[in-house]
């Protein structure tokens, strides 16, 4: 029999990363993609995989899990804001707790499996679901590998801190503080900021993207994202919006919203070099180099897209929870004002817009805030931690 060659060997030695996500909202699953996209790019001796968890669950609870948050987030956001509360402060042990973990206990057999057939080296989350249902594992010793979180929000919600867990990646030095004070070490959280793709690292070209699009690079930009659903974008909003100023372009995300995106496309031939309406796009990062000004709704993803870029944002319709939290922080840090109504977003966008010292200076700071390196840091942290001493 032939000896292995040296390349034989170097593909048998590498580490094995596997990334877990959940499509519960779009956000989990691009952080994720974020991770494994920098990690292929600059840690090729690594082999990485990146699983939804959604895709491995029995149909019953991926229609209970994801189609309950869309159903309160865009319908019963109360409600949805009023469950946030009610599980952040629910007591270790309540019935409430131990149902729900009996739940995704059984509905997670193919994760186990995919898990002890990949035999993975490391492993990190992006939600806390499939978080809660490893660290219960390690600790029982049916998983050996270090189990890392990314904690996706600007915001801590008790469901992400277990027991078992290795350690946290975290947007902030407060949300740091709040999970030194819930008890866990220091030594195992990393401030690291949000995972993007590397293509809004890149920042393209402004001139180059406005004419891909048919806008004019030279007059101000608007740029309105609902997120992978098109929430909380109307045609009437956007036909206020044009009325702003005759010169204001706009880009409309409408996301996978057909409905939405066919009456935009409608509206945009009455106001043609105007309004540029675009579905589910993976062209995201160009759109953004078209901007100066992000209507968002403050989703964790999308805001740290936004602030990499260095845009700053004026935020809309944040379901109650953690994008209420998520705007509380931007809108802290300079980076973003709010509205709440129309008449309100009309207001800002013309005090923004009459004013070009304060959106500039509003732009410095996204960008004083972004963490562009966050992938960098947190896959170099988990490297280094393979290599020495498990946690």
């Amino acid at each position: 029999m032939p000896n292995p060659s040296t390349k034989d060997i170097a593909i048998t030695n590498k580490k094995r990363l596997l990334v877990i996500s959940v499509s519960a909202g779009s956000g989990h699953v691009r952080a994720a993609q974020g991770i494994e996209a920098h990690a292929h790019h600059h840690f090729p001796e690594w082999t990485v995989g990146h699983r939804d968890l959604m895709q491995l669950v029995p149909a019953y609870f991926r229609k209970i899990y994801t189609d309950l948050y869309l159903k309160l987030a865009s319908g019963l956001p109360e409600a949805w804001g009023w469950l946030y509360r009610k599980t952040d402060h629910e007591p270790t042990g309540s019935l409430t707790e131990r149902c729900r973990r009996a739940l995704q206990r059984l509905s997670a057999k193919k994760l186990f499996k995919e898990i002890a057939d990949d035999q993975p080296d490391a492993i990190i989350c992006t939600h806390f679901l499939p978080a809660e249902l490893l660290a219960t594992a390690r600790l029982q010793k049916r998983i050996n590998c270090p189990i890392w979180v990314m904690v996706t929000d600007f915001d801590l919600h008790q469901m992400w801190v277990h027991e078992g867990i290795t350690g946290y990646f975290v947007a902030n030095e407060e949300i740091s503080f709040r999970l030194e004070s819930s008890g866990v070490p220091k030594s195992h959280i990393v401030v690291t900021g949000i995972p993007v793709m590397p293509e809004f690292i890149n920042h393209p070209n402004r001139d180059v993207c406005a004419a891909k699009v048919g806008l004019n690079p030279a007059h101000k930009t608007l740029l309105i994202m609902g997120g992978g659903a098109g929430l909380g974008i109307s045609c009437d909003l956007v036909n206020s919006l044009l009325k702003l100023q005759t010169d204001v372009q706009i880009i409309v995300m409408a996301g996978k919203n057909k409905s939405l995106l066919d009456e935009l496309q409608k509206l945009s031939t009455q106001c043609p070099g105007r309004l540029v309406a675009m579905g589910f796009t993976d062209k995201v990062p160009e759109l953004m180099a078209c901007a100066d000004l992000v209507i968002t709704k403050p989703g964790g993803l999308s805001t740290s897209e936004c602030l990499v870029m260095g845009l700053p944002m004026v935020l809309i319709n944040p379901i109650p929870g953690q994008e209420e939290r998520n705007a509380s922080y931007l809108l802290q840090e300079g980076v973003a004002h709010r509205a709440d109504d129309v008449a309100t977003l009309l207001y800002r966008l013309t005090q923004l817009l009459g004013k070009p010292e304060k959106l500039e200076n509003m732009k410095r700071q996204a960008s004083a805030l972004g963490r562009s390196g966050a992938a960098s840091t947190l896959l170099n942290h988990v490297e280094k931690n393979l290599i020495g001493p498990n946690v």
